[in-house]
């Protein structure tokens, strides 16, 4: 099965991505994204939301249902790799990147 991410549509608005980090996190792990952690950098709300939904969608298979956030995100597939974050769980490395709207 080749790679797929979830990573938040440029469209959405500031609450709509805090709102996605606030539910992403509360049902997987974000410790990554901590000050001081791999993937805190860029340390903006548009990469923040992206990692915790991608984290989400990652951990709960990887289906288009789990990549939706009522329409603020899409799937995407990576074409670059820019920061790699790895869970300590080592359940999935998570590998944030360029994409390909």
């Amino acid at each position: 099965m080749q790679k797929s991410w979830c990573v938040a549509k440029p469209s959405s608005d500031q609450a709509t991505l805090s709102a996605n980090i606030n539910f992403a996190c509360s049902k997987v792990d974000c410790r990554v994204m901590q000050k001081g952690c791999p993937c805190f950098s860029p340390d903006n709300l548009m990469s923040h939301a992206s990692i915790a939904m991608n984290l989400y969608y990652q951990a709960k298979g990887r289906n288009q249902w789990n990549c939706d956030f009522r329409g603020s995100a899409l799937v995407s597939k990576p074409w670059r790799n820019v920061c790699h974050c790895s869970l300590s769980s080592s359940l999935f490395n998570l590998i944030t990147f360029n994409f390909i709207l």
